[in-house]
C-alpha cells in the first residue's frame, strides 16, 4: 500500500508500539473508555486497559496498523487483524474528535480495506458497542450491513461485515 491523500489526509502503515501510534491509541482508548464508564478517566485507567487489549497482534502477518494523519499531525487510527484465512477484523477505528466530518474516516476505511484484501481476505467484519452511534452510522453508509455475533469481545453489542 503506497500513502493515500484525501483532501489533506495521508494514511500509512506504523507499528503499534510506535510513539506516534502509541499517542493515538491512547486518545482512541480515553474516548471509548469515558464514554463506556460515562466519566472521565482517571490517570493511569487508560495505560490498564492499553496493557489488557494490546495492539501486539496488529502486525504482520496477523495484521496492520494504520495511522492517518491530517496535515501531516496524527489524527487516526485503525487496525486490521487476521481473523481466518477469508476474513479480517477491523479494530481500533478512530478519528480525533475534532477532526471528525473531514473525511478521514472515509479515507481509513478504505485503506483498511486494501489491506484486508492483501491479507487475502474476502470479508472484513467489524465489532462496536450501543453508545458509538455514530460508528455505525458511518459503517452504514460505508455498505456495512448486520452479520452474526462473532468472537469474544465482552464489549460487542453490534456486527457488521462487508464483502471486499
Amino acid at each position: 500500500m503506497t500513502e493515500n491523500q484525501l483532501l489533506d489526509w495521508t494514511v500509512a502503515r506504523a507499528a503499534p508500539t510506535a510513539p506516534e501510534a502509541v499517542r493515538v491509541l491512547f486518545r482512541y482508548y480515553d474516548e471509548i473508555a469515558a464514554r463506556y464508564h460515562r466519566r472521565p478517566l482517571v490517570p493511569g485507567e487508560v495505560e490498564q486497559i492499553m496493557t489488557e487489549f494490546p495492539s501486539d497482534d496488529l502486525t504482520p502477518p496477523t495484521g496492520s496498523f494504520l495511522v492517518a494523519r491530517l496535515d501531516g499531525e496524527p489524527a487516526g487510527c485503525v487496525g486490521v487483524r487476521v481473523f481466518s484465512p477469508e476474513v479480517a477484523e477491523l479494530t481500533r477505528m478512530f478519528v480525533d474528535a475534532e477532526h471528525r466530518g473531514r473525511g478521514g474516516a472515509g479515507v481509513l476505511l478504505r485503506e483498511a480495506e486494501a489491506v484486508a484484501r492483501e491479507f487475502g481476505a474476502k470479508s472484513l467484519w467489524l465489532n462496536t458497542r450501543d453508545d458509538l452511534v455514530e460508528a455505525r452510522a458511518l459503517y452504514a453508509k460505508h455498505g456495512y450491513q448486520p452479520i452474526p455475533p462473532y468472537g469474544d469481545d465482552p464489549y460487542a453489542e453490534h456486527w457488521f461485515g462487508k464483502e471486499l
